[in-house]
């Protein structure tokens, strides 16, 4: 059994300016756990937004836990609230900007597992 706790995780800045926490992660420290995703935790303070990235061979869920927010997927963007779970397909420019006056809060779900050479910043802004 593996657990671990969001509140104990250690948070860094991600590539895409979330901060994030990454809970479980096959790769990572934890090579005996035989899974074909990853999932982190990320935050963004009001008024802040991600950088515009994609993900060039992995599928991507973000589900949102709070706060509110628009995603941006290509050339469509939609309004996230909690209980939202969004599909991004791999190759997709995304980007998710936090509208509200709370933290933005959602979960990152990465298929196969994230990897840094897979992410790849757009300058589209």
């Amino acid at each position: 059994m593996f657990i671990r706790d969001v509140r104990r995780c250690e948070r860094l800045a991600a590539l895409d300016s979330t901060d994030l926490c990454e809970l479980i992660h096959p790769y990572r420290e934890y090579e005996d756990l035989k899974m074909a995703y990853s999932l982190a935790h990320a935050v963004l303070r009001p008024g802040e937004r991600s950088r515009p990235h994609r993900l060039e061979t992995s599928s991507e869920v973000y589900y949102i836990l709070e706060g509110e927010g628009t995603i941006h997927v290509g050339s469509e963007s939609a309004g996230v609230y909690p209980g939202h779970a969004v599909y991004i397909p791999p190759g997709s420019v995304q980007y998710i900007e936090n509208g509200g006056d709370e933290n933005l809060s959602f979960l990152c779900i990465v298929s196969p597992p994230w990897r840094p050479e897979d992410d790849e910043e757009e300058d589209t802004l």
